[in-house]
């Protein structure tokens, strides 16, 4: 097969379908719309555009109750039908289709054309170690807690607080929109000061990912202005703006800071099994095609659960060194406390960010003490201690504490 095609691949439910006829009504009907009825002259001149049914594979489950017959459909889709961006590839493969039943997009396979539109993140996993100078351990992102209705003078402590304890990264709220109390540059500034502070008591250097919103057609200039002010990173919610979004924010030469992508609205997609995108395709290849430096994902511990499986796949299509850009970083998030380190390091290895926010604020000692116990059981897992003789020894009262407001897991 010509590599001038994107292979789509989908899960469909039915329990009397012809799965072979349904992908063959797939193929023709989001290409060339008709083939049986076009005349022989006609079908030599659209061949070139239709669809191919590359694969069907029937699951009917021993004993299955009525709804858990499916197949897994694979269908070439011509480059020549779609332009090369997102959108036209999505609206091709899955748009009407996407309200076609019980049927969902597991995943996408793109050829060498269409890749080479996308340099992928401009930074990735080996850019934003070097502009953090750490590249021995995971890195540690905290998280804005309560930010509305705070002015600038409460966001800088808050925001000196979590630097103080030893966080690689921190990132603004995604609620947080522009407002009159912590406009943008206003917000960066005294932000970035908190950071020059702390770094002077800690030596340690941080990037700050302020959220960058507002209409789309004012983003990328947004971008800049936060930019001009001394914003080292961006945070984007991808999914309320699209992936060409990302893209165009992504390739500006001028956006010069590494672009965090939020999940906000990823639910809307792909926890059912009987509809949406898969999340290894919607948070993975897509973010990390797009652009995304780092990639924030339900983790498969916390309060935002995603199984673990999943969670796994999402993070391997981040890393897959068949997509022929940069790794994008992956950052599990929500609900992580430090005795969760172990569990984290375990699946996701060194190249992984550590995201908390209750975890460090709600930490008895304080929020400093909640980044501490973080680096503390970072480095007591990295040495193969476990965290109950680590939080024992001299120094370490910060993870002590940690453990006994939320146990641990190893």
């Amino acid at each position: 097969m010509s590599d001038q095609v994107c292979i789509a691949t989908y899960r469909c439910y039915d329990d009397k379908a012809d799965f072979h006829k349904k992908a063959q009504g797939i193929a023709v009907g989001l290409t060339v719309g008709s083939w049986t009825d076009l005349p022989e002259a006609r079908k030599a001149e659209m061949e070139k555009h239709l669809g191919r049914v590359i694969a069907v594979t029937v699951h009917e489950p021993e004993g299955a109750v009525p709804g858990e017959r499916f197949a897994d459909l694979q269908i070439a889709y011509p480059d020549i039908n779609f332009s090369r961006d997102l959108p036209a590839l999505l609206v091709t493969v899955f748009g009407k289709l996407s309200m076609d039943g019980k049927i969902k997009l597991l995943d996408l396979q793109f050829s060498s054309a269409f890749t080479s539109a996308f340099p992928g993140p401009k930074f990735g996993i080996a850019g934003v170690r070097k502009l953090l100078g750490v590249h021995d351990r995971p890195l540690l992102m905290s998280i804005f807690k309560s930010v509305i209705g705070h002015d600038l003078t409460n966001l800088r402590e808050q925001f000196y607080q979590q630097a103080l304890g030893g966080v690689d990264l921190i990132k603004d709220d995604e609620i947080l929109f522009e407002n009159p109390l912590t406009p943008l540059e206003k917000r960066v500034e005294v932000c970035m000061d908190a950071a020059r502070q702390a770094e002077r008591e800690t030596g340690q250097k941080l990037l700050y990912a302020v959220n960058l919103t507002g209409p789309t057609s004012q983003l990328a200039a947004n971008a800049k202005r936060a930019i001009r002010a001394g914003a080292n990173a961006l945070l984007f919610n991808v999914l309320a703006y699209g992936y060409d979004a990302l893209h165009e924010l992504s390739c500006d030469p001028d956006i010069t800071v590494p672009i965090a992508a939020h999940p906000a609205m990823a639910g809307a997609f792909y926890p059912s099994p009987h509809y949406g995108i898969s999340a290894p395709l919607l948070l993975g290849k897509l973010m990390r095609l797009a652009g995304a430096d780092l990639v924030l994902f339900p983790s498969p511990y916390g309060s935002v659960v995603m199984p673990r499986e999943e969670n796994l796949a999402v993070q391997a299509a981040l890393v897959d060194p068949g997509l022929p850009v940069p790794s994008s970083f992956p950052v599990p998030s929500a609900g992580i406390h430090p005795g969760l380190v172990p569990l984290i390091l375990r699946d996701f290895g060194q190249e992984v960010v550590v995201n908390a926010g209750g975890g460090i604020h709600g930490h008895p000692m304080g929020t400093a003490a909640g980044g501490q116990a973080f680096r503390q059981a970072i480095a007591a897992t990295l040495a193969g201690i476990s965290l109950p003789t680590a939080a024992e020894q001299p120094g370490q009262e910060a993870l002590k504490a940690a453990i006994a407001s939320w146990g641990y897991k190893e």
